[in-house]
């Protein structure tokens, strides 16, 4: 019951921090240190003929970097995305996931950065799986934590 009430008001804050991310239905159904596994339905987010829109694809690729650094690195910091190359490679007739996985090495070295010259670049690849969990799109993702001042 915790566990959901946690994921609960930390999806509603993400959609109402990122409108568009509450409209497309993007949750994020499982966080800890250094990972992340967030989810994007079918339902709501089709193109013209029936597979998923390409921009919310985009979008579940996109905002799970800005999760995580806000989870790990708290309010002192903020992520930006700098670039993000995707690569479509199958239609998506499913709903879609995709997780993060970063070590505690990998965590600290992008504080640290932050901390000692203001910003930190880190870069994020994932990729996008349907629910038999096929790849269907592959993403990298060059964020930078800044320091706030």
């Amino acid at each position: 019951l915790q566990r959901g009430f946690i994921f609960a008001v930390m999806n509603k804050l993400v959609g109402i921090s990122i409108p568009f991310v509450r409209r497309n239905h993007f949750r994020v159904v499982e966080l800890r240190t250094g990972y992340l596994k967030a989810v994007i339905p079918l339902r709501g987010n089709k193109n013209h003929f029936g597979t998923m829109y390409a921009g919310a694809m985009f979008m579940l690729a996109e905002v799970p970097g800005g999760v995580v650094s806000l989870f790990e690195y708290g309010s002192g910091y903020y992520p930006i995305l700098k670039e993000l190359k995707i690569r479509y490679l199958l239609p998506a007739t499913s709903d879609l996931t995709n997780e993060v996985s970063l070590t505690q090495a990998e965590l600290d070295a992008i504080k640290q950065a932050a901390d000692e010259k203001g910003k930190s670049d880190f870069t994020l690849t994932l990729d996008l799986k349907d629910v038999n969990g096929v790849v269907v799109a592959q993403s990298v993702a060059l964020y930078q934590l800044r320091v706030k001042r």
